[in-house]
């Protein structure tokens, strides 16, 4: 559709019927009327101008200057006439002006009262397409309206023969359920009843077997402790035998360990007979000294630092070989320093 049939269509009136045909035609007509009235009013001669005759007068001697009267009655016609016409021109000119705005003014309101019309048409068929609009709304949610109340009792019954369905099925569900829990039942108790009597005759056979494990049990039982007491009893004497060899070979290490320190060991010149300082001595397996530490004081700082500076003067000590009697009674033991013994 082009733009001129999409004008008519809107409108309702052909295109050269529009106001804005209309308003550009009257347009040019007055700009038309215009250039002709300024061609006619400037082909009109002007009036000449009136002429004054003077003479000069050289200023010899004082003398009355005479008067020039100029020649003014025809020309003052001749203006009036010239007036009179000019006056008459631009009488027509405001007449012709009045009138043109008259009919600009008309132009404009009939311009207006039919923009006016074309607006109330247009509301009009606006309102009418409106309610057209919402009457094939209204149809059309309507139509939704039964067609969903028609779908929601095709629904309804389809619910209503599936429960029923789902409800046969149900009920032939259970009573074959039934029948199964009935068979099933029949079958257990015979199956229990026959693991009853494979468990009496499994207990009873077990029973004996328990007699007899019992009876082998307490035989191998006294026959072990029999064996575990002879095995005890070479233990106890084997670790009497070692223990009595291991003490006797602590004495001798420990006695040597005396002697050495005894050696080293010099009491400041404050030491009494009444002062004792305990020490802790740790070694390593190669007789080495790990560590020391004073576990009880004698009350005199000169008289513990000496006995630890003993300690330390001592740079291996007597230790047994045996890992066992060396973990005993040599890996961490105490000593205590009196300058009457050293135990």
């Amino acid at each position: 559709m082009t733009g001129q049939e999409r004008e008519f269509t809107s409108t309702g009136v052909p295109p050269w019927k529009s106001p804005v045909a209309l308003s550009v035609a009257l347009h040019l007509l007055i700009v038309g009327v215009a250039l002709a009235g300024w061609s006619w009013s400037s082909s009109i001669q002007e009036p000449p101008p009136s002429s004054i005759s003077a003479r000069l007068i050289t200023q010899q001697k004082p003398e009355p200057s005479p008067v020039v009267e100029p020649v003014e009655q025809p020309d003052r016609e001749q203006e009036q006439k010239e007036l009179e016409k000019q006056k008459q021109i631009e009488a027509q000119k405001r007449q012709q002006q009045k009138e043109e705005e008259a009919r600009k003014a008309a132009e404009q309101k009939k311009r207006e009262e039919t923009e006016r019309k074309a607006e109330e048409q247009k509301k009009v068929e606006e309102r009418k397409a409106r309610e057209a609009r919402e009457a094939e709304a209204a149809r059309q949610k309507a139509e939704a309206e039964a067609k969903e109340r028609e779908r929601r009792k095709a629904e309804a019954e389809a619910e209503k023969q599936r429960q029923q369905e789902a409800k046969r099925k149900a009920e032939e569900e259970k009573q074959r359920q039934e029948e199964q829990r009935k068979r099933e039942e029949a079958e257990r108790k015979q199956k229990e009843e026959q693991a009853r009597q494979e468990a009496e005759r499994k207990r009873l056979e077990a029973e004996r077997r328990l007699q007899e494990q019992q009876l082998e049990a307490q035989a191998e039982q006294a026959r072990k402790a029999r064996a575990d007491e002879a095995r005890r009893q070479e233990q106890a004497a084997a670790a009497k035998a070692r223990q009595t060899q291991m003490l006797s070979e602590s004495e001798k290490y420990q006695a040597l360990i005396r002697e050495r320190l005894s050696q080293a060991w010099y009491p400041p010149s404050s030491a009494t007979e009444d002062m004792t300082a305990r020490l802790q001595i740790t070694l390593l397996p190669t007789g080495e000294l790990a560590g020391v530490k004073l576990v009880a004081s004698s009350g005199n700082t000169a008289f513990d630092n000496s006995a630890l500076g003993a300690v330390r003067s001592l740079s291996r000590y007597p230790v047994p070989s045996e890992r066992d009697t060396f973990e005993t009674y040599f890996r961490q033991f105490t000593i205590e320093f009196n300058p009457r013994r050293l135990r």
